[in-house]
């Protein structure tokens, strides 16, 4: 736990790179060219570009932008990238930043288009790829539990964890669905914990007649 405040603070201490339209393009063009294996596997690369190294946006800000572009139509990768962008420099940055992220792939994959017919049966490019399908399965490992530290803060959480993890492995819900279940189960579980705030001064009532006996103990204790 203290871990996780230390790190808040570092994000919130890191100073900010000014946001300009070439920063955002080249920042963009960095996370194309150095992604290899779809969108999840951006997403590490797009927290040391646009969080540790910039300090553009938070984690908690990166994610919403994922789970967003995993439920609307178009490739999540660009989808993030268009609400990043969009959201740092207006409509004008989300449409830079797009092709940022599209540009390197549109080079690289119009050259190996041109010459993969002619390298695609040797021994060495095939296994050169299953190397890089084993590296990216760690990239989008190191995402997840990075994710899993700022998203699972507390017992409501990790109830919508588990039930999503089972509705994916053993019912094969729709993402979409999933993305609009949790967002309605968020909504529900905040209220009350607001509520809560309100009525006790305090998460849950629970909480609220710990405070207090912990408040007459030391006034106890002072006396």
């Amino acid at each position: 736990e203290m871990n996780m405040k230390e790190k808040q603070e570092k994000n919130s201490q890191l100073e900010k790179e000014e946001v300009t339209f070439w920063g955002l393009f080249l920042a963009f063009a960095r996370v194309g060219v150095m992604t290899f294996g779809g969108g999840y596997a951006m997403l590490p690369i797009m927290q040391r570009e646009l969080v540790d190294k910039r300090g553009w946006v938070k984690d908690a800000e990166l994610m919403d932008y994922f789970a967003i572009g995993q439920c609307t139509p178009g490739v999540i990768a660009v989808n993030t990238a268009t609400f990043t962008g969009r959201k740092l420099k207006g409509a004008i940055g989300g449409i830079v930043a797009t092709m940022g992220v599209v540009f390197p792939s549109l080079i690289i994959i119009s050259i190996i288009a041109a010459l993969i017919k002619n390298f695609a049966h040797i021994r060495a490019v095939q296994d050169a790829l299953a190397g890089i399908r084993v590296c990216v399965c760690i990239l989008i490992f190191n995402a997840v539990v990075k994710m899993w530290k700022n998203a699972v803060v507390d017992w409501i959480t990790l109830i919508m964890f588990i039930l999503i993890l089972i509705a994916s492995l053993f019912f094969d819900a729709s993402p979409i669905l999933m993305v609009v279940l949790a967002a309605i189960a968020g909504i529900i579980a905040k209220g009350r914990t607001d509520a809560n705030k309100i009525k006790y001064g305090s998460d849950t009532k629970e909480q609220a007649v710990e405070d207090i006996e912990f408040t007459s103990d030391n006034r106890e204790v002072k006396k």
